[in-house]
């Protein structure tokens, strides 16, 4: 089951990496557009709230690598903290901005907590 978590811890950072890349660098090009909904105007007219935002989820990113290289247990604190962010956040944007993030944010942090929580 450690191997399951692991892999899930991992598969949650690099979705907030990526969506660190499409909020920082891509907002105003079309695989940030998409996501987003916005014509060039609004993209342009947030793009600075959106690298910001981006930030964070690169935030959320590194906390996770630095839960999955830490030793116990350290790595799994870091692990259950920053994963109780990414589902705290998933459960606050579905319900406030778009409620696909319930989905691509909070459902996948859930699953690597829950995956974390039972492989202890």
């Amino acid at each position: 089951m450690g191997t399951i978590a692991a892999v899930l811890v991992g598969l949650v950072a690099a979705l907030h990496a990526y969506i660190l890349v499409l909020e920082m660098f891509l907002w105003e090009k079309r695989p940030g557009r998409e996501l987003s909904g916005f014509d060039a105007a609004m993209a342009r007219a947030t793009a600075p709230l959106a690298a910001n935002q981006g930030l964070y989820n690169g935030f959320l990113a590194a906390g996770l690598v630095w839960g999955l290289v830490a030793g116990d247990p350290t790595g799994f604190r870091v692990q259950v903290f920053f994963l109780s962010c990414v589902v705290v956040a998933g459960l606050y944007g579905g319900a406030t901005a778009n409620r696909r993030i319930l989905v691509a944010q909070a459902l996948p942090g859930a699953l690597a907590l829950a995956a974390v929580l039972v492989a202890r």
